[in-house]
């Protein structure tokens, strides 16, 4: 079964899949986000037509740890996650992934249009495959 990565963000949410094994992550797409709450529609049928079993959501906490306000309303988004799949949703601390997405692509000389449609699906991707390298070792 696949894991689905999901980088939240005011505007944007990056996706990004595991391969079957669970070893490696891959971009999948951006959802723009809409008053209507309809990225939760678009998540469900992600998670089914991949076959999807669990959802990692980047939890970002402030560079001492603690979770300020942008991390409690991924907790929320990852809480009503839970109950509208009805699958496990993990959050794993993602402490600077757009930055360091942002940063591979400058150095990769990628331009700031290109940059911006893809960052958000790059950032999901070094979520996920950390989760995957963490979960791998235990």
């Amino acid at each position: 079964m696949k894991i689905l990565g999901l980088d939240y963000g005011d505007r944007r949410i990056g996706v990004a899949i595991s391969d079957a094994f669970g070893w490696t992550a891959q971009g999948l797409e951006v959802i723009e986000r809409r008053r209507d709450g309809d990225e939760f529609g678009r998540i469900n049928e992600l998670v089914r037509e991949n076959e999807v079993s669990e959802i990692v959501v980047g939890l970002p906490k402030n560079m001492n740890g603690t979770v300020g306000p942008r991390g409690e309303i991924c907790m929320e988004f990852a809480e009503k996650l839970r109950e509208t799949l009805d699958l496990p949703v993990h959050l794993w601390d993602e402490r600077l992934s757009t930055v360091s997405a942002e940063r591979t692509l400058v150095e990769a000389d990628v331009s700031r249009k290109k940059r911006k449609k893809v960052v958000d699906k790059m950032a999901a991707s070094l979520i996920l495959q950390n989760y995957l390298d963490a979960k791998s070792t235990r």
